[in-house]
Parts: C-alpha cells; sequence; structure tokens
C-alpha cells in the first residue's frame, strides 16, 4: 500500500462543499500550510469489512476565496477589518493511484498528507518502473523518472515534443534525454551499445556536444549529483558535415568547430546505383505532381545502365564527373524524341517532362556539393551509425532546404534499410529530428514523409527510436503523433495549446505552457495519469563555440585525418608540432 509519508504534518482535508469523485477532488488547505500546482499528495479512505484504500493525486489547480464576503466590493471592508471573513484555499487533485484498485470517493474531512519519499515514488508509479530513467526534477525539487519500457520499444518508443522554437528549449531536452539513456546505465548492454542520430539544423549548436561547458556552476554539478549523472560532456561523439560549396577538396562546410569534423557527400555511382534521385523531389507537394512518374522510370534507368568510371559515372557511353553534368544529360535524353521513351516511358508527354526537368534542374545549385565525382570514393563519406561514434551529429545548417530534405531522408533510409537487414532491434539508434513538421507534415506525401512514417509505426520492433521535436504538433503527420508513446510539451503559442493534438493536458496545464520558462516541459508518458512538469538541468556540454572547453583528446581527429597519415590536425597546437 501506499504509505502516508507525514501524518504529524497534514496538509489539509477532503473538501465537503465540492463533489470528490474517484477520480477527482478538492482539498481545503490548513492554515499554515500551501500546496502549489503539481504537489503529490495522499488520503486514506475506510470501509466496512475491507482494508482501507489509499487515494494519490497531482494537484491540477489551486484557488483562495474569501469566506463570509457576498459581494465584490467586500474585499475593501474585509481588508479594513470592517467585515468578518477568512481567507480560504482549496486545491484539486487529479487521482494517480488507487491502492488496492476499489474506486471509491475520499470521504469529506478525510485528511490529506504531502507525498514524500516512497509515498510520492508510489504515487506517479515510479516504484513500478523496473528502469527509471531521471529526466530532471519537480517543482518539489525531487527527480522525476521516465519509464524505459516506453522509450526503448519495449512497450511503445518514439518521443514527439512541440514547443515555440527558441523558447521551449525542445532540442536542450531531447539532448539531456539522449545523455540520461547513455549515461544512467538504466539500459543496461543497450545503452551502451546504443547509438544516436541528430540532425543539426539550427546554427553550429550541436557541434560541441564532447566539449565541456565552461559555464557550469556549483548548483547545477548539484542538480546532476541528485540524477546521479555525471556533469559531463558526451564522450564519443562524431561530426559530419557537408563539403564546402565550390572547393574541389571536399572541406567540411564549418566555421566555428575546426578539428574532429568530416565531410559527408554521396558519388556519382552511389546516387545512381542506390535509387536516391526521388529524394531530389522530396517536398510534401512533388508527390501529387504527375511527374513522378518520370522520376521513378528515370531512377531505374539509371539505376540498370550508369556505370563506375574514373570517379565518375559512365551512362550512354558518355563518361560524366558531376551531378551538373548527370542533370544536363538526363535533362537531353529526356528532350530527345528518340530517346525520351526509353528513359521515361512512350506514354509520358512532353508537360510532363519539361515539369521534372525545370525541378531537376533547379536541384543542381542546392546538390551540386553533396553529390560528386571528383572526390576519392575509397575515402570515408558516407554517414553510418554502425561504423561511427555513439553519437553522430550531422550538420545541415549551411544547406538548403531542398538539400536538408536530400541527406535526411537519405540518411534514414540507409539507417532504417540496414536495420531491416540485420532483423534485430538491437543496438538502438536514437534519431533525433527537429522541425518535423517540414519532413513529415499533415497533408501530402514525400519520400522523407514515407520514411519517418515506418519509423514510426514499425521502428519500434527494429529498435529505431524517433525523437522528433516541432513547433506545431498539430502540423505534423497524425500517426507519428499518435505512435510516440511520450509526449513532451514546452513553451507553447495560444493558438497552437487549444488545438485537440494537445487534449492530454489539464486545463491548468494549458495555461502554464503559455508561461512556461526555457527549461520547464511537461511530460505525458502512458503509466502516469497526468503529465508531470519537469526542470532539467543546464547542459553540462557546451551549446556554443563561445562557453565550450577543450574537447578530450580522442576526438580531436576526424576518421579522414586518422586514416590519412598526411593530413594535419588542426587541433589548435602551436607551429613547432606540425611537422613540415
Amino acid at each position: 500500500m501506499i504509505g502516508v509519508s507525514d501524518e504529524t504534518s497534514p496538509v489539509g482535508r477532503v473538501l465537503g462543499t465540492a463533489d470528490a469523485t474517484p477520480l477527482q477532488f478538492w482539498t481545503a488547505v490548513s492554515e499554515g500550510s500551501y500546496l502549489q500546482l503539481d504537489d503529490v499528495v495522499v488520503t486514506k479512505r475506510d470501509l466496512p469489512d475491507r482494508e482501507p484504500v489509499t487515494i494519490a493525486g497531482v494537484v491540477t489547480q489551486v484557488r483562495a476565496r474569501h469566506e463570509g464576503a457576498q459581494f465584490d466590493s467586500d474585499v475593501f471592508a474585509i481588508a479594513e477589518g470592517t467585515l468578518p471573513a477568512v481567507v480560504q484555499e482549496a486545491a484539486e487533485i487529479t487521482t494517480t493511484r488507487v491502492d488496492p484498485e476499489l474506486y471509491v470517493p475520499p470521504s469529506p474531512g478525510a485528511v490529506v498528507h504531502r507525498a514524500t519519499g516512497e509515498a510520492r515514488d508510489a504515487a506517479l508509479h515510479f516504484d513500478r518502473m523496473d528502469r527509471r530513467i531521471p529526466m530532471g526534477t519537480g517543482r518539489d525539487g525531487v527527480p522525476v523518472y521516465l519509464n524505459a519500457d516506453f522509450l526503448d520499444g519495449t512497450r511503445g518508443a518514439h518521443v514527439s515534443i512541440s514547443g515555440i522554437s527558441g523558447v521551449a528549449t525542445k532540442t536542450s531536452f531531447a539532448t539531456f534525454l539522449l545523455y540520461s539513456v547513455f549515461r544512467s546505465g538504466q539500459l543496461g548492454a543497450d545503452g551502451a551499445n546504443a547509438r544516436a542520430l541528430i540532425f543539426n539544423v539550427k546554427g553550429e549548436d550541436l557541434l560541441f556536444l564532447d566539449h565541456p561547458n565552461t559555464k557550469l556552476d556549483e548548483a547545477t554539478r548539484a542538480n546532476y549529483k541528485l540524477l546521479e549523472l555525471p556533469a559531463t560532456p558526451f564522450s564519443d561523439v562524431r561530426v559530419y558535415a557537408p563539403p564546402r560549396a565550390g572547393d574541389s577538396s571536399g572541406a567540411p562546410d564549418v566555421s566555428s568547430r575546426l578539428t574532429g569534423v568530416d565531410s559527408f557527400y554521396w558519388t556519382l555511382e552511389e546516387f545512381c546505383s542506390l535509387r536516391l534521385l526521388p529524394y531530389v523531389f522530396a517536398d510534401a507537394d512533388d508527390e501529387r505532381q504527375q511527374y513522378t512518374m518520370v522520376v521513378h522510370s528515370v531512377t531505374a534507368h539509371l539505376n540498370r545502365y550508369a556505370v563506375p568510371a574514373e570517379g565518375g559515372i559512365s551512362i550512354d557511353g558518355k563518361r560524366i564527373g558531376s551531378y551538373g553534368d548527370l542533370v544536363d544529360h538526363i535533362v537531353e535524353q529526356l528532350t530527345d524524341d528518340e530517346t525520351r521513351s526509353t528513359w521515361a516511358g512512350s506514354a509520358v508527354n512532353m508537360g510532363t517532362v519539361n515539369a521534372f526537368a525545370r525541378r531537376l534542374i533547379g536541384s543542381k545549385r542546392d546538390l551540386a556539393r553533396l553529390i560528386r565525382g571528383d572526390l576519392a570514393q575509397r575515402r570515408p563519406h558516407q554517414i553510418k551509425t554502425a561504423e561511427s561514434a555513439q553519437v553522430t551529429v550531422v550538420d545541415l545548417h549551411n544547406l538548403p532546404d531542398r538539400a536538408q530534405r536530400f541527406v535526411v531522408g537519405v540518411t534514414l533510409k540507409t539507417e532504417f534499410e540496414e536495420k531491416e537487414k540485420a532483423g534485430t532491434g538491437r543496438p538502438l539508434l536514437f534519431v533525433v529530428l527537429d522541425e518535423l513538421n517540414k519532413y513529415a507534415p499533415r497533408e501530402g506525401s514525400s519520400p522523407i514523409k514515407e520514411v519517418l512514417l515506418d519509423i514510426a509505426e514499425r521502428g519500434r520492433s527494429l529498435g529505431v527510436i524517433l525523437i522528433g521535436a516541432q513547433q506545431t504538433a498539430s502540423e505534423v503527420e497524425r500517426r507519428i503523433v499518435t505512435n510516440s508513446a511520450i509526449r513532451v510539451v514546452g513553451r507553447l503559442d495560444p493558438a497552437e495549446a487549444a488545438r485537440p493534438e494537445y487534449g492530454f493536458l489539464p486545463p491548468a496545464m494549458r495555461q502554464r505552457a503559455l508561461l512556461a520558462r526555457p527549461g520547464t516541459m511537461f511530460v505525458n508518458q502512458p503509466d502516469i495519469p497526468v503529465p508531470l512538469c519537469v526542470e532539467f538541468p543546464f547542459p553540462a556540454w557546451a551549446t556554443r563555440k563561445s562557453e565550450s572547453g577543450p574537447p578530450p583528446a580522442e576526438t580531436m581527429k576526424s576518421i579522414v585525418q586518422g586514416a590519412d597519415p598526411f593530413a594535419v590536425a588542426g587541433n589548435g597546437s602551436s607551429d613547432d608540432d606540425i611537422p613540415f
């Protein structure tokens, strides 16, 4: 049974002037005591010929009023002492647990106690969690936990995080949750072998996860200690960035982090053999157009007839060394009456071909630096989490929208196919993707959306866990949000908060979401009936260059630098350390 933790100091009694039900009741707060939102309380109900029933719940609303006042103006007389009245506070309690499960209302006048220690853990079902992942502290300053069973696919999977950009700290919470998963040890061997794939779409903030945060103070270190987590950065991180535009050497396009960064790209041969052309047309509106049949016909033709040739490819007896040349060749073949049917089929008219050609030509500027024929094929250049570090960060912030969609779509497709081939849900792969409403919008269809839907619906069995973040959950594909066992909300826009997608939030919590400060999240998980207010600590890893300390020595070199004996590790060393 749930224990009553402090019988000598009750905080109030069950109200007799409001209906008490098994699922919700009001408590009058004793003089000299108080209850705030999110406090956990417990009360007992004695029954004839049965053991007592213990009812625990969370405070979801608090009110105060003058008893004895009749008119609004009476408040002035009461304040002056000329009209007798008393101030009475009352708290609304939403039931979270009944033990034993005999659903009867609490008796009016029953003593209500604040739940602490084991009683609090029982009230919030923490005692039933075999594996508890710390995700911050509650309003009472005590740790709050996430049930790992609903994160790693055992009983559920996927996380949906919503909130206003720049205020809701969605990405910060996602990275803290990953850190807690990796460092808490609650996933056992699964946690040690798990991988994370993070797409960085805003600035270069996520490029320093392996650097200590120089602004970490003792209070923050104490918060980490309370959660039984070390206040250290991520220990094993690999960063990938696109090549610089117009740079024939393929150097990564980053400005703040100069070491431990590798370029990613796809060779022309890979573009053709892996059938990547559909991801060039990754906008949700593209699938509604007739030219999609041309996309698939051209994709099949490239896959069948393109062969490697001196770093590029050869097709139709012509060597092609760049993405621009490939686009020009495809357009040339499609506009030629003799070759059009070979590439696109005989039933396609010129209007459809021209629509396809216009969009393909428009992709040359965006994708030329990602699809290469002038860089070494043997050089490590593909994003493969199985061969990378525990945390793989893919930087996209310097890429235009079309290129971002291409990278996200192709990378997720490749990773998901690898998991399908392995046929096992282990090791786990956590995918952190911001701006989910852009990649999987509610309306329309696209190759990226199909991949994300596949992850949301089948990823649990294959060990692919999606941690999606978006400003507006109402604009994300419903099936992705519905399949997310964990739902997290930060600061919300008033119009967005009124949407039915946030129906799991009690009315008072919806109002609080409009005022939530950075670092405060409301977390809903299946085995706790009420969302919990969580405050997570300031990151122990650097979130920007200005606050980054020195990285660990093993992260100083990139994969290319480690494999190339002639590469110079630009690790901040003096000129004397350079051997030539």
